[in-house]
């Protein structure tokens, strides 16, 4: 029931992420957002991907590699434009 909750718990916040993240890739528009908090955001979730694989937690290595993904390419957007 726990490993349940957090796989819940993983999509919902990944999924949360989507309508932002593909606005920004399909519109190439960056101006909104801040680099910063993208910078800190992406190495949150490095930390957060280390955290569950070093605990072999599946539902936060699941939820953060993906979002991970998605933030570094709206990082690298950002960081072109």
């Amino acid at each position: 029931m726990v490993e349940i909750l957090g796989f819940i718990a993983a999509f919902c916040t990944t999924v949360s992420f989507l309508p932002q993240a593909i606005k920004i890739i399909r519109t190439r528009n960056t101006d909104g957002i801040s680099l910063w908090m993208y910078i800190i955001f992406s190495l949150g979730l490095v930390c957060w991907l280390g955290y569950g694989l070093l605990t072999d937690n599946t539902p936060v290595i699941a939820a953060n590699a993906v979002t991970l993904v998605l933030s570094l390419t709206i990082l690298g957007m950002k960081i072109r434009t």
